[in-house]
């Protein structure tokens, strides 16, 4: 004999409960992993090569950099942004000794806002996207694209993308030798 099942029967209770927790688990896991997952990298500060004919090998030189700050309780970094010219002309940016608040979707960005604190901010005085952050603890170094011109922009921002969320800025100042 068949039987109907009501809202009073524990059969579907537990039925929806069970595909509630399978539609829920995985988004919950996506956003909240971060918080307490980290990745870590290590990665040397790229230098001239060894024999260059007739000249001497030469490090590279800073040209500006600024400090990590928290932008509020739960979005912090720490840490120095600073850009290097390469031997060849070009330029790194170099995150070290970095760490970030971990998050879905963070990209590094150069913004020309000193210190931004939002998404309008950030994009206010014009930004550009430089990469999708590596690891958020570690030393790591991102290629600047050769027609950027430094000028034009005052922090290095770690943004989230996905919710426009702005994790930790580091406003750029002449460096000093």
């Amino acid at each position: 004999m068949l039987r109907t099942l009501t809202w009073t029967d524990p059969r579907l209770r537990i039925g929806l409960l069970v595909l509630f927790a399978l539609a829920v688990l995985p988004v919950a896991w996506y956003l909240g992993s971060p918080l307490f997952l980290n990745q870590t990298v290590n990665e040397a500060l790229p230098s001239a090569p060894a024999a260059q004919v007739g000249r001497a090998p030469t490090g590279a030189a800073a040209l500006r950099s600024g400090q990590f700050n928290a932008i509020d309780g739960l979005h912090k970094g720490e840490g120095t942004a600073a850009i290097y010219r390469q031997p060849d002309g070009g330029f790194v940016l170099r995150l070290d000794p970095f760490q970030v608040t971990n998050g879905p979707d963070l990209y590094v960005y150069l913004s020309g806002y000193p210190a931004p604190t939002d998404s309008a901010q950030l994009h206010q005085a014009g930004a550009v996207e430089v990469a999708r952050l590596k690891g958020n603890i570690g030393s790591q170094n991102y290629e600047l694209p050769a027609n950027v011109d430094l000028s034009q922009f005052r922090s290095v921002v770690i943004y989230c993308k996905q919710f426009n969320v702005v994790f930790s800025t580091a406003a750029l100042v002449t460096a000093t030798s």
